[in-house]
């Protein structure tokens, strides 16, 4: 009985020791693609004194959800650090909702303002990676990410109209983090990553979705899965 237990412990240890891809983190550069979802929201820093505008009571941001897809280019630096290109197109809405009073019923109503956002991504990130235990790893990533807004309305005549317009360009800076899992044929990774704009997007229109706002930024929380 004994003897049948240890072969049975042995073997059990014998197979939990053997790597899937051994040779993959050896590679100088190899590539794959990203499905995932987003979630894209704003940071808005309203004017000094809001009263001033005797109509416009507050300006509140509304996240909304989505879906990114991307490429994966990874440059092999080290054991323990990678660089990442991640082109990448994401399809999101965010809002500002305004509390605005109506002077002459003294009534205050509300008005959404959503912005749809088609966005051209294109970060470069550094990743940090654990020792390899088994197969998995863990990794943290840090980077900075130049994106476009292909549905941006920056160049649209309102003629009148009240749009709230925002700057087609942007620049972010991301953090997060991840796991990698090696199977038999191919490395899968999910990870959570935090963006956070450095660009004020408002464009001034002297109306009054975009006369009560200051500065006007992006964020963003991605929920991602690499497969390598």
């Amino acid at each position: 009985m004994l003897v049948i237990l240890s072969t049975t412990n042995l073997g059990a240890q014998q197979k939990r020791q053997i790597l899937n891809l051994p040779n993959y983190d050896r590679q100088i550069v190899h590539f794959g693609f990203i499905l995932g979802v987003n979630t894209f929201n704003f940071t808005a820093k309203p004017i000094e004194d809001i009263r001033i505008l005797d109509s416009l009571m507050s300006v509140t941001p509304q996240r909304a959800s989505g879906f990114s897809l991307g490429i994966v280019s990874n440059l092999h630096l080290g054991d323990n650090l990678d660089f990442r290109f991640l082109p990448t197109l994401s399809f999101g809405e965010r809002s500002l909702v305004y509390q605005i009073k109506n002077l002459a019923a003294d009534s205050i109503y509300e008005r959404t303002k959503p912005v749809e956002s088609t966005l051209l991504e294109f970060p470069l990130q550094l990743k940090f990676k654990s020792q390899r235990h088994g197969n998995y790893r863990a990794y943290v990533l840090g980077g900075f990410k130049p994106t476009i807004d292909l549905a941006s309305q920056d160049k649209v005549d309102s003629r009148g109209e009240k749009l709230l317009k925002l700057k087609r360009n942007d620049y972010h800076y991301e953090i997060g983090m991840g796991f990698d899992f090696y199977s038999q044929y191919f490395k899968f990774s999910p990870e959570i990553k935090l963006a956070f704009g450095m660009r004020n997007l408002m464009i001034p229109e002297g109306n009054i979705y975009t006369s009560g706002v200051e500065k006007l930024t992006s964020r963003a929380i991605y929920l991602s899965f690499t497969f390598e």
